[in-house]
């Protein structure tokens, strides 16, 4: 139990939304088999192949580090290369994961000032060296949405899926907040992905409402193979698989998962509009998904944290702001007031 008002830090702040809950109570009522061999996880599976209307493999993981790092690993040999962005969590905050599971690709880092890849940057690194002394590449990653709020459209996924195909590489898409990126384009899921171009997604459940759990799914199953091995070695086999997938069946199937997607974006656009208008406090980004990230003096900012608000500098030194599901929309408008309070 605690005391501490609600923060917005972080989307991992939040709790199980009750969807997520109620259904891993259900699972919880008597006993079903291991290691996957069981109805909720065949349901679930199956429910995401619905939602993207396609027969994609699906698996399931316990964290987003692990499932990039595996999905990656998949695409790549250890002579080879994957292209991100220089903001990209598998390169910021994977603890060298990526690197680690697929026994040494090198991750190749295009710099950008939003997050996002275009065609142009990652047609040059591609094609940058071409001999046998570089590691090859083989994939490119992309954040959906990124990692400063950014949302990629339709068309730049399927631009940079073209210049894939081009050059013979992979497109891998980390969906940590892919639920955001959707209920902020109003597009099918299957319209981002597979349709546009993407080989494997990793799809976020733990920021979209979840107690933990991702899901890793290839739309194209040839690069699938033995994947399965690759989780159980890496320790994401979950013996009491269910409790891993039920939740993913609250989610999906009654369409928890794009409302609790659509508050967290609302909520970021409410506190977008109510401070758009104050002295000295600057938005460093479009608000597109469900973060808000905000340049303001030290001065305010320390004032703010002695006011009790906790967020993270970072990227540029803005200040971010995260909006989950469960976005008490009267904490966003006291946060608003004490920005607009304190730059005068």
């Amino acid at each position: 139990m605690t005391d501490l008002p609600q923060q917005f830090a972080s989307d991992n702040y939040s709790g199980i939304c009750p969807e997520a809950w109620a259904a891993m109570a259900d699972a919880n009522r008597g006993s079903a088999p291991a290691y996957g061999d069981d109805g909720w996880t065949t349901r679930a599976a199956d429910a995401f192949r619905s939602l993207f209307e396609t027969d994609c493999e699906v698996f399931f993981a316990f964290n987003g580090t692990a499932a990039n790092a595996l999905a990656l690993a998949s695409l790549c040999q250890s002579y080879h290369s994957v292209i991100c962005a220089s903001s990209a969590h598998v390169e910021t905050d994977e603890c060298g994961a990526p690197e680690f599971f697929s026994n040494g690709s090198k991750l190749l880092i295009a710099e950008t000032t939003d997050g996002k890849l275009n065609p142009q940057t990652l047609r040059a690194l591609a094609l940058s060296r071409s001999d046998i002394h570089f590691p090859k590449p083989r994939a490119v990653t992309i954040t959906q949405s990124t990692e400063t709020g950014q949302v990629y459209s339709v068309e730049e996924v399927k631009a940079i899926s073209a210049v894939c195909r081009e050059l013979g590489l992979r497109l891998h898409m980390d969906g940590a907040r892919f639920a955001n990126a959707v209920a902020s384009l109003g597009c099918k899921p299957a319209d981002i992905t597979w349709k546009a171009g993407v080989d494997v997604l990793c799809f976020g459940g733990t920021k979209n409402g979840m107690a933990v759990g991702e899901a890793i799914l290839f739309f194209d199953r040839a690069l699938a193979q033995d994947f399965d091995y690759r989780c159980k070695q890496a320790g994401q086999l979950a013996s009491k698989m269910r409790f891993l997938t039920a939740p993913w069946v609250g989610m999906l199937e009654n369409g928890a998962w794009l409302n609790n997607a659509a508050h967290g974006n609302a909520a970021a656009q409410r506190l977008a509009s109510q401070i758009a208008d104050i002295p000295g406090v600057e938005l460093m980004f479009p608000v597109q998904a469900n973060g808000v990230f905000l340049s303001a003096s030290d001065e305010i900012l320390g004032k703010l944290r002695e006011r009790g608000w906790r967020f993270y500098t970072f990227i540029g030194g803005s200040a971010r702001f995260m909006f989950a599901w469960d976005a008490d929309l009267s904490r966003v408008d006291a946060l608003a007031a004490d920005l607009r309070e304190l730059a005068g």
